[in-house]
């Protein structure tokens, strides 16, 4: 079959790879219809996540179609379409019976690197490098799902592929933040990062009754689609006076919710500061850009909650602990818990009241797949996300 591996820091290349198989009776094997780049693979793609081995397949948001099933598999049948949580887990450990699925205990094969890094392994997850299980992603024509009972979810035939897909992932990550930041009704939040996680953070926010939402970001084409099918408020970085904007909105006080959904290549701030963290980056003197975070701290009310949806990988310079300490804040984070949302999403879908297609900016083959990361890392031609279909 064809796959896109990472052959390398900024090298991707479509080649042909073994097809997958069951290794495990509670597997499937998954034809893939749709499988889509995430801001968190710009990482890998950039040699910032230190676990890659060239030739590894990417991709962790996808949905397809079940071509072959294991003994014990009993919730799905071949010919099934169903879409896959982007983290693997069992289903049967502490974690995943508390709902915390991204901490699986069984997860991830390779535990030892995140112990070492984090003193705890979370779950394993496609297409995301040794350190997070070595697993085959979906940027491929099949791709085998663990614990396929679990985290794979049968799609209403009244979603589309275009909208399902994006359960997977992105919705799932961006209704996490809202819902364990803590948003309640009448609540203000501000959302910086206007990419598909943070677009689905502040939908998900106004779902759950907050009073105003604003998200910010520093490209227009992003923020005027956030206006058009989130229907919130938002604030362009670099332009408007975020601060003095939030302050406006909350009478004074900051927003009740801050979701950081960036990650560790933030841009933003002066110029001084984006020169001091990419260059502290660069010489890998700290892993991570947190300059996203950095203001949510900052900007987020007293007693606020402060919840980080990017992806961050170890050490972060010139972080605010005084703010966060002074403030009373609740700083929260997680990889997303998507076998605890995704069901939901599904139903919210087919009611039409979270719509997501407007996210597939880019729609080709994939066979094109590195020129779809090229306009998705340069942002260019409005690129929000690009679709591939490994099936035409």
């Amino acid at each position: 079959m064809k796959a896109l591996q990472w052959m390398g820091v900024n090298d991707l290349a479509v080649n042909d790879v073994p097809d997958p198989g069951l290794l495990d009776d509670r597997d499937v094997v998954v034809k893939v219809r749709r499988t889509v780049t995430c801001g968190s693979d710009l990482h890998l793609l950039g040699g910032y996540i230190p676990f890659m081995r060239s030739g590894d397949v990417l991709g962790h948001e996808f949905l397809g179609e079940v071509v072959e099933a294991g003994s014990a598999v009993t919730k799905h049948r071949v010919g099934d379409r169903v879409v896959v949580s982007s983290f693997v887990a069992c289903g049967q450990c502490w974690y995943c019976r508390q709902e915390l699925y991204s901490l699986c205990d069984n997860g991830n094969r390779n535990p030892a690197i995140t112990e070492h890094l984090w003193g705890f392994a979370p779950g394993g997850c496609y297409g995301y490098s040794h350190a997070m299980g070595g697993y085959e992603g979906s940027h491929a024509e099949y791709v085998r799902v663990p614990f396929a009972d679990v985290g794979a979810f049968t799609v209403p035939d009244d979603v589309s592929d275009e909208r399902a897909v994006f359960a997977s992932d992105a919705a799932a990550t961006g209704w996490m933040g809202a819902d364990l930041g803590g948003v309640q009704p009448g609540d203000v939040v501000a959302v910086w990062g206007a990419g598909g996680v943070g677009q689905m953070a502040a939908r998900a926010a106004m779902l759950l009754g907050a009073e105003r939402v604003l998200v910010i970001d520093p490209l227009e084409e992003r923020l005027r689609m956030t206006r058009e099918f989130v229907g919130c408020d938002t604030l362009q970085e670099g332009t408007d006076d975020v601060g003095a904007a939030l302050l406006e909105a909350t009478a004074g006080r900051g927003p009740d919710v801050c979701i950081e959904a960036v990650g560790m290549e933030s841009g933003g701030g002066s110029a001084v500061e984006q020169a001091y963290d990419r260059a502290k980056q660069y010489l890998r003197l700290q892993t991570d850009r947190p300059t996203a975070l950095r203001h949510a701290i900052y900007h987020c009310r007293k007693g606020g909650t402060v919840f980080v949806l990017g992806v961050f990988a170890a050490l972060a310079d010139k972080f605010p602990l005084g703010a966060v300490m002074n403030k009373g804040l609740t700083l929260r984070g997680a990889q997303m818990h998507g076998q605890r949302y995704i069901p939901m999403l599904l139903e919210r879908m087919a009611r039409g009241e979270l719509v997501t297609e407007h996210l597939a900016t880019h729609v080709m083959p994939l066979d094109d797949a590195p020129r779809g990361y090229d306009l998705f890392k340069s942002k260019a031609d409005g690129c929000v996300r690009s679709v591939f279909l490994p099936h035409g």
